[in-house]
């Protein structure tokens, strides 16, 4: 071979062609394929990565709506909002929760109390990102001590949230009830959206039925966050849609009165405006602070009130489930005439007892000696059993529990008040399935003077007296007066559905009101020292009710009695008798009599609403006087 072969250079010349071409290739592929891929980051899934860029630094963040206020009928505010600073914790965003809980005590004054209930809640369900508070109700220093430490503390904040609070607790606690955090069985029952950062929802009374109107609707923002999670700025916001305000008929002027006439001891009194069923006053006796349970009463709180022995958690006008005793004899009067079984010139005598049978259980008069002969004006008016007695088992069963029930008696004749009872109106078939047994003529006996297992809430009481106020229209009780905002009375206040008791002879009704006039201002009239020298005539009607019962011919010495199995005095009445302004109804626990304890308390109360206080409605009071015995 000679000194070598002649390169190829055509050939070199070729691969390094390919070679190159294929590089282009590969070069053209990979910058496409980059090319592509940017495309659809840029453009296809641009959205979607956005998205998930914003969610680093952009949160969306929900507003509670402004719970709506509630005024009594002359725009005295009952219910109000207020900013109250906690300390809240972000379970998500903390890093190591028990060490920050210790930081944080060594920090603020945190209870036992404080930690029990934030580990509670911290085991419930609950929304992702929810704030869960610690302390509610910071002071300035403890504020500013929070601050200082805030970059050692992820995950934590101060929050300052519109808390409820109610200027006169005591005095609208069963009236208005209260709001208090949602738990657990709410969170199951509520809209999820529209309550997103809602931390109060309300609990009873008029809080808790209009809870749909006071609420609101739930507003939102975009904000920017930092690393931490801490809002650097509000990017976007959709602003929430207050509650509605609501106007009670409730006048909080006639309230206190009620609260001070009386003055600490056990009872209930309503008062309703017959005309529109308006209730203008609904006290029980003792109260209760209900700002204590809005952000979580304390235990030793709330075991002081539950185990008070004077009950004032319960609600008595509503719930309280008293014999009404003799204040249901004009009822049963209306019964008796509208059903023929006796008339107005009929008259018995009274000898101070009545038996079934000759030789037979003799039921006694609360007048020993008897009323001698009285018809049925005079035995309202003296309160004479013995009457009523005789009529009862006349009547019989059927009769005076149809009539009753017309009444709103066994039912929760209410349109907007919360936790109502229906009482017990007995019937022959009531007693066959809960005792077995058959209806007895002393049953009927016991049932002609309110007593036996005869059962009445205050409210219901002054509804049947508010239907003979009114001649037989119904009106059924209603708290809500006036809704201030874009919802009117009729869009949240259920609908009436009561029809009025027609009598055979409507005269009947001014019989029975003129025989309760005749308790008040009559010569023999049981509270005619109540009703002494008003400028206006008032219809009433005395009672007492039994808490234990006598023996036969046992008499009661109010003086050897413990208090608390003393009878209760009762009292119903309205005023004036031509044109009714106001129903009144009245219970003292233990009080004794309805004429020396609870008819005063009525006549204050009639004088308060028409003669001192305005929109014809008023007041003044009236020396608390004794009277008789029924």
């Amino acid at each position: 071979m000679p000194w070598g072969e002649f390169k190829d250079t055509a050939a070199e010349r070729r691969l390094f062609q390919r070679r190159t071409l294929v590089m282009l290739v590969f070069v053209i592929l990979m910058l496409g394929g980059l090319l592509g891929r940017m495309y659809q980051l840029q453009v296809v899934e641009h959205e979607i990565y956005t998205t998930i860029s914003d969610k680093n630094r952009v949160q969306v963040q929900s507003v509670p709506p402004p719970r709506g206020l509630v005024y009594d009928r002359n725009g005295e505010l009952l219910a109000e909002n207020r900013p109250v600073f906690s300390v809240t914790l972000v379970p998500e965003r903390v890093d190591g929760m028990d060490e920050t809980l210790i930081r944080l005590g060594r920090i603020l004054d945190v209870s036992e109390q404080d930690l029990e209930r934030f580990q509670r809640r911290l085991k419930e369900p609950r929304r992702p990102f929810q704030e869960i508070p610690l302390r509610y109700d910071l002071t300035e220093q403890e504020i500013a001590r929070l601050a200082v430490h805030r970059h050692e503390l992820p995950g934590v904040e101060v929050e300052a949230e519109l808390v409820r609070y109610y200027p006169h607790s005591e005095l609208t606690a069963h009236v208005l009830g209260y709001v208090g955090r949602i738990n657990r069985e709410e969170l199951q029952r509520i809209d999820p959206v529209n309550y997103a950062g809602t931390n109060y929802i309300g609990k009873s009374g008029i809080e808790r039925f209009y809870e749909e109107t006071l609420h609101g609707k739930v507003g939102y923002q975009h904000v920017e966050t930092n690393a931490r999670g801490r809002t650097l700025r509000v990017l976007e916001r959709e602003n929430p849609v207050p509650g509605e305000d609501l106007k009670l008929h409730l006048d909080l002027r006639l309230q206190q009165r009620a609260h001070e006439l009386l003055d600490g001891r056990r009872g209930a009194v309503i008062a309703i405006e017959p005309k529109t069923g308006g209730i203008l006053a609904l006290a029980s006796v003792p109260g209760f602070d209900t700002n204590k349970f809005v952000t979580g009463i304390s235990v030793d709180d709330y075991r002081a009130l539950s185990q008070s022995k004077d009950k004032p958690l319960f609600n008595r006008a509503l719930r309280g489930q008293y014999p009404p005793g003799s204040v249901m004899k004009p009822m049963l009067a209306i019964a008796a005439l509208d059903s023929g079984v006796t008339t107005r010139d009929r008259t018995i005598w009274d000898p101070g007892y009545f038996q079934l049978k000759e030789g037979g259980r003799r039921y006694r008069d609360w007048k020993r000696s008897g009323h001698g002969w009285v018809d049925l004006k005079d035995s309202i008016a003296e309160s004479c059993d013995v009457y009523f007695y005789e009529m009862a088992v006349e009547m019989g069963v059927d009769t005076m529990s149809g009539y009753l029930s017309s009444f709103g008696f066994g039912e929760d004749a209410t349109l907007d008040v919360s936790g109502a009872l229906s009482g017990l109106l007995p019937s022959r078939e009531w007693k066959r399935a809960i005792h077995n047994e058959p209806w007895y003529p002393g049953d009927s006996v016991n049932l002609g003077i309110g007593q036996g297992y005869m059962l009445a809430t205050p409210l219901q009481m002054a509804t049947a007296t508010a239907l003979i106020a009114n001649r037989g229209t119904w009106v059924e009780p209603r708290l809500l007066r006036d809704v201030i905002g874009d919802d009117s009375v009729e869009d949240v206040l259920p609908e009436e559905t009561h029809k009025p008791l027609t009598l055979k002879n409507p005269e009947d009704w001014e019989y029975v009101v003129e025989s309760m006039a005749e308790v008040m201002h009559g010569t023999k009239g049981t509270a005619r020292r109540a009703g002494s020298d008003a400028p206006y005539r008032m219809a009433g009607k005395t009672g007492t009710a039994q808490v234990f019962s006598l023996a036969e011919d046992e008499e009661y010495d109010a003086e050897e009695i413990r208090e608390r199995l003393r009878d209760h005095a009762l009292f119903v009445g309205f005023a004036p008798i031509e044109d009714p302004q106001i129903v009144v109804s009245v219970i003292v626990e233990n009080g004794g009599s309805g004429s020396g304890t609870a008819a005063p308390v009525a006549r204050a109360l009639f004088d308060a609403w028409l003669l001192e206080f305005s929109e014809g409605s008023g007041s003044g009071l009236v020396s608390q006087t004794t009277g008789d015995a029924q």
